[in-house]
């Protein structure tokens, strides 16, 4: 039986001044795969994420990654299995250059230069950036930021890659472009992908599962559908459906329009939507010749 490649187990975590962050929270993403936690703000994830990396250590329970405890992990090996990737990248990046800062890790851990260029041009490739490399830090947009701070735990060579709201702030393409990102790093790569956001709309296209959570509690996990089929506990968990799901339930609730199930995407809702229309009034698209 495979290990799943982070686990938290029955972990509990209290604030010095009394907030309950986490109440026995159990979690895990088997390796390779792309695992949200999805929840609104206050809610325990960037704690639960602090526990996962080692940032802070649970009252009760343990993290346990790749079969081992956590708090037996050397930190220098911990940093090559899992890298952080923090919500705001002003807090990540500290180097003059995108390349001093991306080759900080790697040079830090003592590997021959050409070992770190190397890192280096594959990190940024990964992220789209290959054209930063000799870019000051300050000279960077708020999207590039983001990238460039992906980029320098990519150098790293984690397994395991744990972000915090990445899409917040950013703009719409931004968004689109970062979540792409994530995907062919899991998909192509096999790098497991944890990742924590209260934005619902990207997740049924990428995610393999979600875990909602609510004052450092687990409501629900599972796989997209599963997770938005449940109403009440999206609504009591302050969070909302994705919009296209919310546009078809309201066509269902207030008018009757028979809809099977509760599609998420666009591509699914254009599916429902075309077994409701009449052949006679779909206008076939002639086919492009191979």
């Amino acid at each position: 039986m495979i290990s799943p490649a982070v686990s938290a187990q029955d972990v509990c975590f209290k604030y010095q001044e009394g907030t309950r962050a986490l109440d026995r929270v159990n979690f895990h993403a088997d390796p390779g795969e792309f695992v949200a936690m999805l929840a609104s703000n206050g809610s325990g994830k960037t704690t639960l994420i602090k526990v996962l990396i080692g940032l802070l250590k649970p009252e009760k329970g343990k993290v346990v990654i790749h079969g081992k405890d956590l708090s037996r992990i050397a930190k220098k090996d911990l940093f090559q299995t899992v890298g952080l990737v923090l919500q705001n990248p002003v807090d990540q990046l500290f180097a003059a250059t995108v390349e001093e800062d991306v080759a900080y890790g790697p040079r830090n851990l003592g590997f021959e230069e050409d070992e770190v260029q190397r890192r280096v041009g594959e990190a940024l490739a990964c992220v789209a950036a290959s054209e930063l490399r000799h870019r000051a830090i300050h000279h960077l947009s708020y999207g590039e930021q983001k990238r460039v701070s992906m980029a320098g735990v990519l150098a790293m060579n984690p397994s395991i890659l744990i972000l915090d709201e990445p899409t917040a702030g950013l703009d719409p393409a931004g968004e689109t472009l970062m979540m792409r990102l994530l995907n062919k790093l899991n998909r192509e790569q096999g790098i497991t992908i944890i990742l924590a956001t209260h934005n619902v709309d990207l997740l049924p296209l990428f995610a393999d599962r979600i875990y909602v959570l609510q004052r450092g509690r687990v409501l629900k996990q599972g796989p997209s559908d599963e997770i938005f089929c449940e109403h009440e506990m999206i609504r009591d968990a302050c969070l909302r459906l994705p919009y296209i799901a919310t546009l078809l339930h309201k066509l269902k609730q207030h008018d009757g329009v028979p809809i099977a199930g509760l599609p998420l995407t666009i591509g699914e809702a254009r599916s429902r939507l075309l077994e409701l229309i009449p052949d006679n009034l779909i206008v076939k698209q002639p086919e492009v010749p191979q």
